[in-house]
């Protein structure tokens, strides 16, 4: 019985058509990202790698939440400002961003999964990035990160 419910669970992962509900993939810069980094604290809001998948989600969507400017590649994005960059070839890229310690961020566009192996591929990928991203790390977690002292409220 576990034999065939892992392979109806297989070939549903293979033949399915991918959906998602947005070609959108939203990362937020949140308010006091900067003094955070200016206190000393190596706060990391954004991944240093992200993945989207042309046809599926091919739309990078950075919102600038902080109180100073934040550069990504060419773009000076000013607080509350949104930068929205579809991407239509599927490529590495690399960008300078001001949101990260490092100064950089890398975008990998995949191709669009159009067969069966290649949709259980980005399907069994997907599953391991949503688990990786819901792991706390020891800079994310809250008894690790030092708040600037005006942020800390009595």
């Amino acid at each position: 019985m576990p034999v065939a419910i892992l392979f109806a669970v297989t070939a549903w992962a293979a033949f399915a058509p991918i959906e998602a509900a947005s070609r959108e993939k939203v990362f937020e810069i949140p308010k006091g990202t900067w003094a955070r980094r200016m206190s000393g604290d190596p706060v990391e809001i954004l991944p240093d790698h992200i993945r989207l998948t042309l046809g599926v989600q091919d739309v990078l969507l950075l919102r600038n939440l902080d109180d100073v400017p934040q550069i990504f590649g060419p773009t000076l994005m000013m607080p509350g400002q949104s930068f929205r960059l579809p991407f239509a070839s599927a490529a590495r890229y690399d960008f300078a961003c001001t949101a990260h310690a490092s100064g950089q961020m890398t975008i990998v566009v995949d191709p669009f999964p159009a067969n069966p192996w290649q949709r259980l591929r980005w399907r069994v990928l997907n599953w391991l990035e949503q688990r990786a991203a819901a792991r706390p790390t020891a800079t994310s977690s809250p008894e690790n990160r030092s708040e600037p002292a005006a942020a800390v409220e009595q």
